[in-house]
């Protein structure tokens, strides 16, 4: 896991997951995407802890991709560590949940998401937030 990882993507759903993967690289976003099944994986890759402990936490995604409704810590509580974390907070999350309720859409954005795209994917927002995310990283980055 020598090379720069680029997108953090966190979905449970293995079909989810591979079609997101898809949908990135016939867009242009297929380098450097790693895929966590769950919350848990998710957190211990970003703080290097646990299973990625020897992994080096200097080395973080332009972005993060996540699904809300995950097992071991859900994508509410990644995003809450996410953003609380002063090595991790400035990643853009871009959720990407099947919920269509207002309350988890607010929910997110409060705990610091960028964009909030429902499930199944329209595939036209969904490359906008994914480029919507990258010009602010790219933008942070830069200061």
């Amino acid at each position: 896991m020598s090379d720069p990882i680029e997108i953090l993507l966190v979905d449970d759903n293995p079909s989810d997951a591979e079609l997101t993967q898809h949908v990135l690289s016939r867009h242009g976003f297929g380098v450097g995407i790693f895929h966590a099944h769950d919350g848990a994986e998710a957190l211990d890759f970003l703080l290097a802890t646990g299973a990625y402990a020897g992994r080096d936490p200097a080395q973080l995604p332009k972005m993060l991709l996540l699904d809300l409704y995950l097992p071991k810590a859900d994508g509410f509580e990644v995003l809450r560590r996410v953003k609380d974390h002063p090595r991790t907070r400035a990643i853009p999350v871009v959720v990407l949940s099947s919920s269509w309720e207002a309350r988890d859409q607010k929910r997110a954005r409060e705990l610091g998401a960028h964009s909030y795209v429902v499930k199944p994917v329209d595939f036209a927002q969904f490359v906008e937030a994914v480029r919507t995310a990258l010009a602010a990283a790219k933008e942070h980055g830069s200061k």
